[in-house]
């Protein structure tokens, strides 16, 4: 089992002039440590409007920075929302091909539809059409990376002449791809498409076992890849807060998990929001007990062995991957036997403080990541090869769609749309001149209006 780290660049109110710029800061030099101790995955949202929860609308930004103050982790778009109306599939496989060249072939491109009002809304989505929306996305986004030139397309959410989309990916045919999932049913449209499963819901190692064989299964019978290659991965997500003192750890880090459940329900499930009015930290003060949190609660069911919850009710809040060393190296072989091939940690959530963070990731990285490290190349190696004629077998499924252009197809300059309208030959002979003296490097005035212009 491998590890990532994800970003919501969650921030909470009150906010002053350099929040924002300090948030961002804070998360490059946690990620750089990271790196450097061996965590394999970075993963970074993109949200919009999403005010508190979730301050990433321009992830492709940020993991660029990322790229390059690391050197080895894997650097994951955990999503891109590939609806056309969010990003236009040509402008999708431009940004991953460039990422993917910037960071020297490290890009993970997970894809996504999103939920939420704000965001639906706010780029005018049905709700009810959005999974469509997100598929041709995609399919579009993987064609532009993949198809040299770009064939062109008549869909149903997006049109698009024949191009030649540059650059392409380091990886070929294109990085691996993903989808956030949160329930079972994602779950299985991932298997189907031959995509990994981002699991965004919090859930019990042993639950975890049922998804991983049901994903298994479902892709060994029915996948039809929608890339030209299959990432047959499966991840998780926990909150994580690592300490030498469990009573630390909970107070460090159990109000940030649960201020992210409630900040993500309330944009996704019940909230009432005024755009820059509204306090989401406030009504989760006021209102966590209701919720789900405790702190009491929390130190009084201190236990050796750790759930996604708390205690044993679902009053309690979540805790996951939250106490000491000794407990999260216990905790997380659950995951690596239930079959999870990553577990990514949310660190850095609600108030959690930077240095709180950096000592996480250091004992993280220091006294519980080695003995995975020692086990998972053996064993990426068997699942390798245990997924290897699955593989082969749903890329057979999978109908060839070899790129084609229309017959005698022409990209024209609009100036030599117009000359060639005219039908005039002496507006073609003044642009072939105009040509001549540009391939002489003359200068010309009417060239500079019609760039200009």
């Amino acid at each position: 089992m491998k590890f990532g780290i994800f970003y919501e660049h969650q921030l909470p109110r009150p906010w002053g002039e350099d929040s924002e710029q300090r948030l961002i800061n804070d998360a490059l030099e946690q990620i750089e440590l990271a790196d450097k101790l061996g965590i394999q995955y970075l993963w970074e949202v993109e949200h919009h409007f999403l005010e508190e929860y979730s301050h990433s609308s321009a992830p492709e930004v940020f993991l660029a920075a990322a790229s390059q103050r690391t050197r080895q982790m894997r650097i994951g778009h955990g999503i891109i929302q590939t609806a056309p109306a969010y990003n236009h599939p040509a402008r999708t496989a431009e940004r991953v091909a460039m990422l993917d060249l910037v960071s020297n072939g490290r890009v993970e491109f997970g894809s996504g539809e999103s939920s939420s009002e704000a965001e639906l809304g706010g780029f005018r989505i049905d709700p009810g059409i959005k999974r469509e929306a997100w598929l041709e996305g995609l399919e579009v986004a993987i064609r532009c990376m993949t198809e040299t030139p770009f064939g062109g397309v008549e869909g149903r959410f997006v049109q698009m002449p024949p191009r030649n989309v540059i650059p392409k990916p380091v990886q070929r045919p294109h990085p691996p791809l993903w989808v956030a999932c949160s329930r079972r049913d994602t779950i299985l449209l991932a298997a189907e498409k031959g995509i990994g499963a981002l699991s965004f819901a919090f859930i019990e190692p042993e639950d975890a076992r049922k998804w991983v064989d049901d994903y298994e299964s479902v892709l060994r019978d029915r996948c039809v890849p929608v890339g030209l290659a299959v990432n047959p991965q499966v991840a998780c997500v926990s909150p994580m807060m690592c300490a030498p003192d469990e009573d630390d750890a909970i107070a460090r880090g159990l109000e940030g998990a649960n201020f992210f459940g409630y900040s993500l329900a309330h944009f996704y499930v019940f909230g009432d929001h005024v755009p820059a009015s509204t306090n989401v930290w406030e009504e989760f003060r006021e209102r966590r007990e209701k919720m789900g949190y405790s702190p009491a609660a929390a130190l009084a069911s201190r236990m050796g062995t750790l759930g996604a919850k708390v205690g044993s009710g679902d009053s309690t809040g979540l805790r996951g991957a939250t106490g000491t060393p000794a407990q999260l190296r216990e905790f997380l072989r659950r995951y690596e036997a239930a079959g999870v091939d990553q577990l990514i940690f949310v660190m850095q959530a609600g108030k959690n403080r930077h240095e709180h963070i950096m000592e996480s990731i250091e004992l993280f990285g220091t006294q519980v990541l080695p003995e995975f490290v020692e086990r998972d190349e053996a064993a990426a190696a068997d699942k390798a090869a245990k997924w290897a004629p699955l593989i082969e077998a749903a890329l057979a499924r999978r109908e060839r769609h070899d790129p084609t252009m229309p017959t005698d197809y022409v990209m024209k300059a609009i100036p030599k749309q117009m000359v060639d309208a005219m039908q005039s030959e002496p507006a073609e002979q003044w642009l072939q001149a105009l040509a001549d003296k540009q391939a002489a490097g003359v200068e010309d005035e009417e060239f500079r209006k019609l760039v200009d212009g």
